[in-house]
């Protein structure tokens, strides 16, 4: 699999996502609706949170945990959601942040775009902007950012360690990084590994605990920390019998916290 073919994978089926959530279905993100996005998507969000959200950024929720929930946010920062979709996390994190802070959200695809539009509009929510791009080129200069949270996207992209070098980038020192993802522990199989299918749906992607924390380093962070929120069980969510019971058990959602050295140095551009 290209850089470029899983790219344009994943940018096909979430802008099919987006288009089922505009006409009033729920959105899914890997084979017959699993990805196990049953396990992974549901009940991620309690009653009160989804009570002032519209109903599209509900259905358009296609995460593996709620980075808003588990982020330290304070009144006056400036939180940017990495893969954004239709905006739940965004508009959540606006709310937290109040009206002098500001929440961005960062996406490729234009039917997720025109979704969280239509989504902020109807929350009347003037502290927040959409902007298009990939999270591999965040398009914000760098030290413009408070907190970075996502919520199961990085593991979708297959240039992970630039997708970290840049959240490092447009953190400002001491910056935080919160994001929910689906992490491994242990080996995959490449049978997963080699399924476009399971790739946009949240498994084959997946980097591994260690490598993860590796790559988290590398790109300058400290303090890093993987918080299990679910280990999965992938019966009965569209993925081979022989292949659920390999991975089942060794993939779960997590909250990965890091943070930018209070007196980090200017980051490197990244090529």
């Amino acid at each position: 699999m290209s850089e470029h073919d899983i790219k344009e994978t994943v940018k096909e089926k979430y802008a099919e996502a987006a288009l089922k959530v505009l006409g009033g279905e729920r959105g899914s993100c890997g084979p017959g609706g699993a990805c196990g996005c049953d396990p992974v998507s549901d009940n991620l969000y309690d009653a009160a949170e989804q009570s002032g959200l519209p109903e599209g950024a509900v259905l358009a929720s296609l995460g593996c945990g709620n980075p808003t929930a588990l982020a330290d946010l304070h009144e006056g920062e400036v939180v940017l959601d990495l893969g954004s979709g239709g905006g739940i996390d965004v508009l959540l994190s606006a709310k937290r942040v109040g009206p002098t802070g500001k929440a961005y959200g960062l996406d490729m695809t234009d039917e997720m775009l025109a979704l969280a539009r239509e989504n902020q509009a109807k929350a009347g929510a003037t502290n927040v902007e959409f902007l298009k791009g990939e999270i591999e080129n965040i398009p914000l200069p760098e030290q413009s950012v408070d907190v970075i949270i996502s919520n199961c996207v990085i593991n979708l992209s297959a240039d992970k360690s630039r997708v970290l070098r840049e959240a490092f980038r447009v953190l400002r020192p001491g910056g935080r990084f919160a994001v929910s993802d689906v992490v491994c522990r242990g080996a995959v199989p490449e049978a997963v590994r080699r399924s476009m299918e399971l790739w946009v749906g949240c498994i084959a992607g997946a980097l591994e605990e260690s490598e993860y924390r590796g790559l988290l380093s590398k790109a300058g962070f400290v303090d890093i920390d993987i918080e299990p929120t679910r280990i999965y069980e992938f019966t009965d969510a569209g993925v081979d019998d022989v292949l659920a019971r390999e991975i089942s058990g060794r993939v779960m959602g997590a909250f990965i916290r890091a943070r930018k050295p209070a007196l980090a140095p200017r980051s490197p551009i990244v090529k």
